[in-house]
Order: structure tokens, then sequence, then C-alpha cells
């Protein structure tokens, strides 16, 4: 069966020249740690794709460290600042692969409140940073992966490095939708995955600035200058490298492709007022649970998430959203629509087909609880 993919957030599909980039690299059938020929080959095409990674967000190519995805980058942070940081502050909005992380590896963390539209409370913020132990660990994500919304992330930096602090910027849900500069983040420690931007899943980096502080709590082989062990996947790898040189390529198409669906729609949109990722598009079908919503999107031919797609299956209210306050009937029917180098009008046609289908139900008494 054919259907309309809205769920790039999630995963975006595998780009074709991603998928190019993983055949040449599977062709190679070596390990790059290896002084031989073969060895050597597949070493150039990593730290070739290491430059492609690097020059996405504007880092140095050592500066790059490869992981097995956005999950383990930002736990690899936390690690690597812990010999640093005194105190760790995280966003209210944070994904769960660091906030359902930090009770076990950092109790005793602080959490930073966000307002109504989703936006980091930089007042809040900078009363935690006062309290904290100093020097703090301050954690912010670019973009949120649920409503998309952009954090003013060079505005923390300011209030984190007058006090001395170091700063982690989550940008899984931000490569390839809107630019991405490490220095002009003033990030300390910058986390990307492979998925989100069209590459293979099973890859991710964590992108270090000049002088960050890293403590290396593993051993192991000497793989990624010791950061990070065990032999890299050099096809997911390559395949990253790939995705990252298309960055922002379609930007402004993915933004007319979501501007129309709003505009069409005729349900809440989350969040509409605050700064967005072009792409996103969080909005709440009445009278109807998030997770029979997508059941019922599933079977009209269309994919979307309810919230997080990391999350999916377990019928709870949205975290994100209930920190920002919203509505009860928001924080349990919200749904994600998300577009991608791969969306076309077709898609937004079927979604927007589908949705009325969904609200003439309601409106003829057919409902789910």
């Amino acid at each position: 069966m054919a259907y309309a993919y809205c769920d790039h957030n999630a995963g975006s599909p595998l780009r074709p020249e991603a998928a190019e980039a993983m055949a040449r690299a599977l062709a190679l059938s070596a390990n790059p740690s290896s002084v031989h020929a073969a060895g050597r080959a597949a070493r150039r095409l990593m730290e070739d794709a290491r430059e492609q990674v690097a020059a996405a967000v504007g880092a140095a190519a050592e500066n790059v460290v490869f992981t097995s995805g956005a999950t383990e980058a930002l736990h690899l942070a936390l690690e690597a600042a812990r010999g640093a940081a005194k105190s760790l502050i995280l966003s209210a909005i944070e994904h769960d692969a660091l906030a359902e992380h930090v009770p076990h590896a950092w109790p005793g963390a602080r959490i930073a409140p966000v307002t109504r539209e989703g936006v980091v409370d930089l007042a809040a913020l900078g009363s935690l940073l006062d309290e904290a132990p100093k020097p703090a660990l301050v954690a912010v994500m670019l973009a949120n992966n649920e409503t998309g919304v952009i954090q003013p992330i060079a505005r923390v930096a300011a209030l984190v490095r007058e006090q001395g602090g170091l700063l982690l910027v989550d940008a899984a849900q931000a490569l390839g939708r809107i630019a991405i500069d490490i220095a002009a983040l003033d990030a300390t420690y910058l986390v990307l995955s492979s998925h989100k931007a069209g590459g293979p899943q099973g890859a991710g980096a964590l992108v270090l600035a000049p002088g960050a502080p890293f403590r290396i709590a593993k051993g192991g082989g000497g793989q990624e200058r010791g950061r990070r062990p065990g032999t890299e996947n050099i096809a997911a790898v390559a395949g990253f490298g790939a995705a990252c040189k298309l960055a922002d390529d379609e930007a402004a198409r993915v933004r007319a492709l979501r501007d129309r669906f709003e505009r069409e729609a005729g349900v809440e949109i989350i969040a509409q007022s605050a700064p967005r990722l072009p792409n996103t598009s969080l909005f709440a079908p009445p009278h109807l649970r998030a997770e029979t919503a997508v059941i019922a999107f599933d079977l009209a031919g269309v994919c979307v998430s309810a919230g997080a797609a990391c999350s999916s299956g377990k019928v709870r209210k949205s975290r994100v959203l209930e920190a920002m306050g919203a509505s009860p009937l928001a924080q349990t029917n919200a749904v994600r629509a998300s577009f991608g180098w791969s969306s076309t009008d077709a898609d937004v046609d079927a979604l927007l087909a589908a949705l009325a289908q969904i609200k003439g139900r309601r409106d003829a008494g057919v409902e789910a609880a």
C-alpha cells in the first residue's frame, strides 16, 4: 500500500546520496584502524565523512566524535563534562534520551521551566544558575522534537558563560532544517543525529567546541581519539556524511508544505506563534486521543506521530506539553506531522484528506474516547 509519509521528525527516509555512499563503504570491507591499503581506504572514507559533518555545523573535523546516535552522544556529553561541571540544569522539554537518563546519571539535576509557547524561561534559568554549584552544565535543545519550537540558544549561552558554565545543545532535530553553527550558538557540546537528516539510522555525533572538557570514562580501543572506543560503523558514518552535505537544501520548499497544511487544517496548531522548525506542525484534533488519531491516520494511509516517536506505545500525556502548561485536551490529543526532503504536495493532500475524514466521523458522532 502506498502511503503519505509525514513523520520526518521520527526519521527521515534515506536520501539516495546517502545510500550510494553507504554502498561504496560496504564494498571496502576493511577496518579503518588497519594500516594496510584497504584499511587506509576505509579510514579516508570515514575522515571524509567527518569533514562533511563538521562543515555542516561550522566545527573542526577533529572535534567530531562519531556515535551510534543522538542518545549515545547525549550520554557521552554528560560523562565528558562530569569532571568539569559541579551541577546540571536541563530544560523541562529535553528529549527523553536525556530527561529519563539524568535522574540515574546525575541525581539532583535542576529543571528550567519553559513558557506557554515552549521557549525556555531565561529569567528562571538565570536564577537556577545563580543557585547551582558552579560551574554548571546546562542542557537546552536547539529545537524541540514535538513542537518544533526553536530555543534562543545564543541568549542561553550568554547566561551560562556569565556564570562560567558549560552548554550542551541537542541539535538532532535541527540538522538539515535550519542553519547550525557551533560557534554562533556558543555551545560546548553539540549533538547530532544522522537519520533525522536523511542519513541512515545508527549514526550520530557529539561535536565539541575547541577546548571542551572531555573526561574519558570508558576503556577499549583508541578509536575516535580515545573518546569513544569500538570499531566505527563505516557505512553508517559515510551515509551520515553524505546527508550532511545536503543540509538546509530544501528548507523553503518544506516550509511552504507545512504552512499550507496549517492554513487548511482547521485545527489548533500548538506553539504556532513561536519560532519553529520549518517542517514541524503539532496539532490537536478535538475529541480524539492522540493514540486513536494516529491509528486513524494510518488506516487512511498517512504516517504521523503522537508526540515523540520514541514514546510510541506509551499511553500518557505529553511531558513537553505539560511543561508548557498546555490544555489537558492538547496534552492528550496532540498529533505531530513533520515534513522533509521527500515530502510533496501529494503528502499534504493526503494528510488534509485524512484529517477531514477524522473530523467528519467526529461530527457524525462516531468518536473514540
